[in-house]
């Protein structure tokens, strides 16, 4: 049976599992704390010395390798034995066991299918969690090549000392949900990595509804360009206008019985960006492959809520369109009219995520009257300036949404920096032939933040612009070069807030 051109869409991820018993044969790694090793009766289970003579301090995602008759036996940092530290020890020491593996394979050797690892027993489940997240993302990758070597190591197993608990059912229920959030994490970067030429909008709305087959309670509806010009979507036919690819609307439905919350969660699905007539640089263009990480959050947000089985009624909405340069494409100067009949004066044709967007947060708050609405886009250039790569940016509405945004990323390891609305920015939206302006004067995360508010008619609303977390060129913690899947992993979290 030929192979396909790609990689599988959910990628085949590492299997981590919690138990009280060491398999025997597996190589195992023991996870030692900043400080630790210059106590002797701290690593009982090393031999004496052996930690000072490879020069292992412990220090944040540390990895020493410790050869012996049995195999390797590994030695990994965990700093200070924060969660950040857990998550990233995790996919610090499945690189190095992922290596290990690929070396024994190569020289002839017998890789180890399964390695486990050995805890403080002062580690709490939410330890655990943090450093299954952080195993199962570690170890992530996307390529497209013609020589894909096969997974090594297939399973961590996490040791449960006996002081923890008899059957460490607590242990592996931590586990059992950050593995769920880290399979939305990846599921997100694979629809983010998948290049182009293949995630046309039909692609990512097919593979939308793929994922979804599985996912007791999750339906996806897919609205085509016949539909959306039918129902007044001019924000959306107007991006996707310029390409033979059609543009689509993904709606994700999540209704479990008895949720008394409804979230509306909304995003840019832009499957390439050219920045159409207002054309971008080359140096960089390849890079918008990753334009719809917004909308691959959602999507796999939706796909982790329902899998869960979380109590709170979701709906996510994905516009999708490739933003491309023809005869059809939209123009500088050009009025757009959205979903509702708001219009909208067309500044720059590269600031497409927003005309995209508001067709959908209009269209989402009549239909469906959210309690709450949520939208996520790369957005702006400008956010990357004022908060870096690793650090999203935050516009909210109303307080308590600010707080519950920021404190589910704090649980689940994605950093967030509330923005203000400034008021004295809101007249700069007005346009002279149009109801608003496109791209306003001003700090332009700011001003485009104020932009989408004008689509919220007065809903508890959130905008959340990830332009610089959503990729990396780098590898740190748990995050490998391409798309991150940021902002997956924070939505659910948020969304499990109104559970408890």
């Amino acid at each position: 049976m030929p192979r396909s051109p790609l990689p599988s869409v959910p990628s085949r991820l590492i299997d981590v599992e919690v138990a009280g018993r060491a398999k025997r044969g597996a190589p195992e790694a023991l996870l030692v704390p900043e400080g630790a090793v210059a106590s002797a009766t701290s690593l009982p289970s090393l031999p004496s010395g052996v930690p000072a003579e490879l020069g292992f301090g412990g220090k944040e995602g540390e990895v020493a390798v410790l050869p012996d008759a049995e195999g390797p036996r590994w030695v990994v940092g965990l700093g200070k034995g924060a969660p950040r530290h857990y998550r990233a020890a995790g996919a610090a020491f499945v690189r190095a066991a992922q290596s290990y593996a690929d070396v024994e394979a190569d020289s002839g050797g017998r890789p180890p299918l399964t390695v486990q690892v050995r805890f403080p027993e002062s580690a709490l489940a939410g330890d655990y969690a943090a450093f299954a997240t952080g195993a199962l993302l570690g170890g992530y990758r996307y390529r497209v090549t013609s020589d894909e070597k096969p997974a090594r190591v297939r399973t961590v197993r996490l040791l449960v000392p006996d002081g923890s608990g008899g059957d460490a059912g607590e242990f592996a229920d931590a586990v059992s949900r950050a593995c769920e959030l880290g399979r939305a994490t990846a599921l997100a970067r694979d629809l983010a990595n998948t290049p182009s030429n293949v995630k046309t909008p039909d692609w990512l709305s097919s593979t939308a509804e793929r994922v979804a087959e599985d996912v007791r309670g999750l339906t996806v509806t897919v609205r085509d360009e016949k539909w959306l010009a039918e129902h007044g979507f001019g924000g959306i036919l107007a991006v996707g206008g310029g390409s033979a690819n059609a543009p689509r609307l993904i709606e994700l439905s999540y209704r479990p019985k008895g949720a008394t919350t409804h979230l509306l969660l909304v995003g840019k699905g832009i499957t390439f960006d050219s920045g159409g007539l207002s054309l971008k640089p080359a140096e960089g263009m390849h890079l918008m492959r990753t334009d719809m990480s917004g909308g691959g959050a959602v999507i796999a947000a939706l796909r982790a809520i329902a899998a869960l089985g979380l109590p709170v009624r979701v709906t996510g909405l994905v516009p999708s369109a490739e933003n491309l340069v023809s005869g059809s494409s939209y123009r500088p100067g050009d009025v757009v009219r959205h979903y509702g009949g708001r219009t909208t004066q067309i500044d720059n044709t590269d600031a497409e995520g927003r005309i995209a967007l508001a067709d959908a947060l209009a269209y989402g708050i009549a239909t469906y009257r959210p309690d709450v609405v949520v939208d996520v886009a790369t957005l702006t250039g400008a956010m990357k300036v004022a908060l870096g790569l690793r650090t999203g940016g935050l516009f909210a509405t109303d307080d308590d949404l600010a707080l519950r945004i920021g404190a589910a990323g704090d649980e689940v390891g994605e950093q967030w920096w509330r923005m203000p609305l400034s008021g004295e920015h809101t007249d700069a939206v007005r346009a002279d032939i149009a109801d608003v302006r496109q791209c306003p004067p001003g700090p332009g995360g700011i001003t485009a933040a104020l932009f989408l508010r004008e689509f919220t008619a007065d809903v508890p609303w959130a905008h959340l612009d990830i332009a610089g977390p959503a990729r990396a060129e780098g590898t740190y913690a748990e995050v490998v070069p391409g798309g991150t899947g940021f902002a997956a992993r924070t939505l659910v979290e948020f969304t499990a807030s109104y559970a408890r």
